[in-house]
């Protein structure tokens, strides 16, 4: 297909604007489905797993292809809950383009915020959808400028909506200067086109003109027809938002009600004429294996292969590795290369997805989605290319699991099917971890929050059928240190008839970033280069106990800095004990601290709430940054420990009437008070 023509979007958004109410519309209006699906009542088609029909809420992105003016449009519907932000994270990453969906009363929210900046990350140009302007409360004005005030867009409307709440009726057309309706006797299918009404027509002139002051910075020869007060022609308009959106300059802003079938097709218009396709993106550069230097791969479907598994799902019919393809052609029975592998693999059917359903394709191109089935040693970021050319594509970031659980088999005789359903679900999800005790079989679990444990350990026993008790979610803490601090130690034994001796000197000193490492700065006229991977890998595996405590350490960095041996006594296992004594030593002289997350939160209640609210974040130990009290309800936001927001939801029904609402998100690891340290500590 022409490449031109092909738009790879997904539709992003804090939990319940709007993202999936919205996917369903584009499904119909496109005539991919022939029924509009409700979250409500669980017959979303992009919402397919039971617990996302039973819970009312997206858990995993969703792939979907539809067709909207001879284009091809490959669609992704993301979560918008915290817990399940990886799968925003992977959908970003190969998408070309993104829809912002913002409800029309609240405006952009917490998790807008995160799967924003999840979209800066991998500069993907995007438009708005502010939805819900239906709702009792609704404010377009405001919702935009949420937008330039929280998430730093140029917001720019291009629609603004025909009345608000009871009163919203559609859209006005800034650009072509015509008002549409979406008659509800035809579910929105049909679009009305209609004058601007006279009562309305200085307001909508008013916000045309805004709409080119905005566009007169994108171009010079629009800049010269506003000043000159000439007719802007709607092709000109068009091509400026478009360049604007390419360079992501512009993040050009509709309105609309989802639910109620209004401004869903004008969105639809703005994937085509806005958003970029693969032959926009035009080449794509990767890391060559060697170190070299970087490898440029065109979008040709003769090309070298170059394609990114951004996604993989356990599945009764065959597991699916999700690819996005950049570069050359996939076929069925293809050898790829896996360079983090270093392994060939061959490729099995290829399918277009359609949420669970799968239509076969016989070979995928430049610019298209798909996914495989065949895949072994593929992961979640793995480049494919051809051995021949061994290159890296950029990975993926993902954030630090915050919770811990503690999972065993009911039996003895179920600590295999439980240890391969964990194995599966930690391919899948790149924020589950697990590590299982050998002698009793428990498993302790780490994932993002509550629901998502809970989630994962439902699906052991929905859908792995794993016999499994599970324990309480606990706060995932971390440990870091104090100041720096140095340390020689010396391993010297007599094992049988053999003396063994070695002696290492090291530093652990604080540092910003997260991860801990590891640095030698050893003379090998001192220790021997045969020694240093031994010595190296004795400090990570120390990093990775947790010393006495357990909990994780972070935000340290050990630089090996000198050692002894001895001719005929020193071995790697010398070595490798004294500096695994060295930084024991090290860190207690450094002074352990105990870090604990800090999530970001966001409080949306009745103001007559309001001080009941507050009194409950001060007791949790909660930090208000800002509240915003002119508005019912009053949005207070701020940080809070994780460990005193547990069960959260039902104290704020209970001290709400079921009227509040909040969200999290993880933002930063910070020091325990010493009272809860000395607790943790025993």
């Amino acid at each position: 297909m022409d490449l031109a023509r092909i738009r790879n979007i997904g539709i992003i958004a804090h939990i319940d604007a709007g993202k999936t109410t919205l996917s369903e519309r584009i499904l119909y209006y496109t005539q991919k489905e022939h029924r509009i699906g409700n979250v409500d009542e669980g017959t979303a088609k992009m919402d397919y797993l039971e617990e996302e029909q039973s819970r009312g809420i997206t858990i995993t992105s969703a792939a979907t292809t539809c067709a909207w003016r001879k284009h091809r449009i490959n669609l992704i519907d993301t979560p918008g809950h915290v817990d399940f932000t990886a799968e925003v994270e992977r959908a970003l990453r190969v998408l070309d383009g993104a829809v912002g969906v913002f409800c029309g009363v609240a405006g952009v929210q917490a998790q807008s915020e995160t799967v924003w900046k999840q979209a800066d990350r991998y500069r993907v140009p995007r438009i708005a959808f502010v939805n819900k302007l239906d709702r009792t409360g609704a404010n377009f004005e405001a919702a935009v400028q949420s937008i330039r005030d929280r998430l730093g867009a140029n917001a720019v409307p291009v629609q603004i909506p025909w009345g608000l709440e009871r009163e919203h009726q559609g859209v006005f057309d800034l650009i072509r200067m015509v008002a549409l309706r979406f008659p509800e006797e035809d579910k929105g299918a049909r679009v009305e086109e209609t004058e601007i009404p006279e009562d309305e027509l200085d307001h909508v002139q008013l916000a045309r003109h805004e709409l080119l002051e905005a566009l007169a910075t994108e171009d010079e020869e629009l800049l010269e027809l506003v000043v000159e007060e000439k007719p802007v022609p709607e092709e000109m308009i068009r091509n400026t938002l478009r360049a604007g959106v390419l360079a992501r300059h512009l993040v050009p802003v509709f309105a609309g009600s989802a639910l109620k079938n209004k401004g869903v097709q004008p969105v639809l218009d703005a994937v085509v004429d806005l958003l970029p396709s693969p032959a926009d993106i035009g080449s794509v550069r990767a890391e060559r294996v060697d170190g070299k230097g970087e490898e440029s791969f065109a979008p040709e479907p003769k090309g070298d292969l170059l394609a990114l598994a951004f996604k993989t799902v356990h599945d009764r019919h065959g597991d699916l590795t999700f690819v996005r393809n950049y570069s050359g052609t996939l076929r069925q029975g293809d050898q790829v290369f896996n360079p983090r592998v270093g392994k060939v693999e061959r490729t099995g059917r290829l399918f277009v997805m359609h949420a669970d359903e799968r239509d076969q394709v016989e070979a995928a191109g430049p610019g298209e989605i798909v996914a495989i089935v065949g895949l072994h040693h593929t992961s979640t970021g793995d480049t494919l290319c051809k051995k021949a050319r061994s290159v890296l594509l950029e990975g993926m970031v993902f954030p630090e699991t915050v919770l811990t659980m503690s999972i065993e088999p009911r039996t003895a005789a179920d600590r295999d099917a439980l240890d391969q359903a964990l194995r599966i679900l930690a391919r899948d999800d790149p924020t589950f971890q697990y590590e299982i005790n050998g002698e009793t079989g428990q498993a302790v679990v780490r994932g993002m929050g509550e629901l998502h444990l809970e989630i994962l350990g439902n699906r052991l026993t929905s859908e792995f059928k794993v016999p499994a008790r599970l324990g309480k979610p606990r706060v995932a803490y971390r440990q870091t240190i104090a100041a720096p601090a140095e340390q020689t130690s010396v391993f010297e034994r007599q094992i049988g008839t053999k003396a063994h001796f070695g002696a290492i000197q090291l530093r652990v000193s604080p540092q910003e970033e997260l991860a801990p490492t590891v640095e030698l700065s050893l003379d090998p006229a001192v220790v021997p280069k045969a020694f240093w991977v031994g010595i190296e890998q004795s400090a990570t595996a120390a990093l990775k106990s947790g010393l006495d405590l357990g909990y994780a350490i972070v935000r340290v960095k050990v630089e090996i800095i000198g050692g002894e041996v001895r001719e005929g006594e020193t071995s790697e296992m010398a070595l490798a004990a004294a500096t695994a004594k060295a930084f024991e030593e090290a860190m207690t002289a450094a002074g352990v601290v105990i870090l604990e997350p800090i999530m970001d939160f966001e409080v949306e209640t009745p103001q007559e709430f309001t001080k009941a609210v507050m009194a409950d974040l001060n007791i949790r130990r909660g930090r208000v940054n800002n509240m915003d009290s002119l508005q019912d309800p009053v949005t207070i936001s701020g940080a809070v420990p994780l460990a005193e927001i547990f069960g959260y939801s039902t104290a704020l029904r209970s001290m709400s009437q079921g009227r509040a609402t909040f969200s999290v998100a993880p933002a930063s690891y910070a020091p325990v008070p010493d009272a809860i340290a000395k607790q943790l500590s025993f």
